[in-house]
């Protein structure tokens, strides 16, 4: 494939990839105009970011059978159209139930999404798998940056909350015809074709499977527990409710240099084992941080940064583990389909120990806790690589 066209290929996967979290995080900033426009608890809002998230653990496997019959490019096209579907009917919404049949409809594209784009970065940068999940961790976290940061004063200034929720449509309606010009059209037919043909059996009784799910779950338990709890943690620590939030803005703002960087490190040492570890342990400081009340400021860097690589870097383990494209996606279906679920526990985990202990210290300590078994885990699944293996990974740094 030519220069030219593999950089127009980037483009698109960097503007699909901005599709993937807006439709949850404009929620976040709304909860409350929501609930008193629709008149509905706090607990039926939540349901608006649950669903999406419950779609990602759900629909997962199904994304590997539909990209082994239809082609990963293709059934990629087909979820970014749910995802823009979903959000633009919200300027539509009359109810309740409507608005979270947009969450249903946009989450089931975005479960599609999820592992079928590694299994496409696969099949077209088998050699530059860090740049390009770097491309798409990057998009990805852009995209959630925004969506957060833009929904109020969308609202403000076009005083519709219809408006705010549904204007994030716009980033597939720009996203639809760049993969299909520069993605569809471009494609090679016989490779989707051969695709078809490819197994789309999940791993479920492959060991190594299994360590890389909880690689991932673990990590996400440590991510998602940030995001929800971090501000309480530390209002508790005895600082006013703005000062809390901005704390959880530079853990979500240090997250698009990190994800831009790590390709870079990745070059210069290309042992996931090595980089897994190091940024298990850039969270551990920033708990250990916390725990000891010690500068919030930075230890939401040390978060931040930790939690972006490694989302980073456990995109790249099953494409590292895997011979083609179709095997990439149904390993990353499996892996995050198991490992979005354990994922969601991590908030419920920290929510029972605060009702129980009435302090977010044993919190913080159960954070530490997780960190360390994640560390384990990454230990496990990420040793034991072959000579042949290695030199893979030269190959692949090399070629960066």
């Amino acid at each position: 494939m030519k220069k030219t066209g593999t950089g127009l290929i980037v483009i698109a996967l960097f503007m699909m990839s901005l599709n993937i979290r807006p439709a949850i995080n404009s929620i976040s900033p709304l909860l409350e105009t929501l609930r008193s426009q629709l008149g509905i608890s706090a607990s039926a809002v939540s349901l608006l970011t649950v669903i999406p998230v419950l779609c990602m653990g759900i629909f997962s496997p199904v994304a590997a059978k539909l990209g082994g019959r239809f082609g990963i490019e293709r059934t990629l096209f087909g979820a970014l159209i749910l995802i823009g579907l979903g959000t633009f009917l919200r300027f539509f919404t009359n109810s309740a139930f409507f608005l979270l049949s947009t969450a249903f409809v946009a989450g089931v594209g975005i479960a599609v999404m999820g592992p079928l784009i590694s299994g496409f970065i696969k099949q077209h940068f088998s050699s530059q798998v860090p740049k390009m999940i770097s491309v798409y961790s990057t998009a990805m976290t852009l995209g959630a940056a925004l969506a957060s940061g833009l929904a109020a004063p969308i609202q403000g200034s076009t005083h519709s909350w219809r408006a705010a929720l549904a204007i994030w449509g716009v980033l597939a309606l720009a996203a639809i015809p760049l993969w299909w010009l520069f993605v569809l059209r471009r494609v090679e037919r016989t490779k989707n074709e051969s695709a078809s043909q490819l197994s789309s059996t999940l791993p479920w009784n492959h060991p190594k499977a299994w360590l890389l799910t909880f690689s991932f779950g673990f990590s996400g338990m440590i991510f998602f527990s940030i995001t929800a709890w971090l501000p309480p943690i530390i209002q508790d620590m005895g600082y006013n409710k703005a000062y809390a939030g901005s704390i959880l803005t530079i853990f979500a703002a240090v997250q698009i240099p990190a994800n831009l960087l790590l390709p870079m490190l990745i070059k210069k040492y290309p042992s996931r084992l090595l980089m897994l570890l190091f940024f298990s342990c850039l969270e551990l400081v920033g708990f250990l941080m916390i725990y000891f009340s010690a500068q919030p400021e930075a230890a939401a860097i040390f978060l931040g940064v930790g939690a972006a690589a490694l989302f980073s870097l456990n995109l790249m383990l099953p494409i590292d583990a895997t011979a083609n494209a179709q095997e990439a996606a149904s390993w990353s279906a499996m892996i995050q389909a198991v490992g979005y679920i354990i994922s969601a526990a991590g908030p419920l985990i920290l929510g029972w120990l605060y009702d129980v202990t009435g302090s977010f210290s044993f919190a913080v300590i159960g954070l530490i806790i997780i960190t360390l078994a994640c560390m384990i885990v990454q230990f496990f699944a990420a040793s034991g690589n072959t000579q042949e293996k290695i030199q893979i990974d030269l190959q692949s740094r090399d070629a960066l």
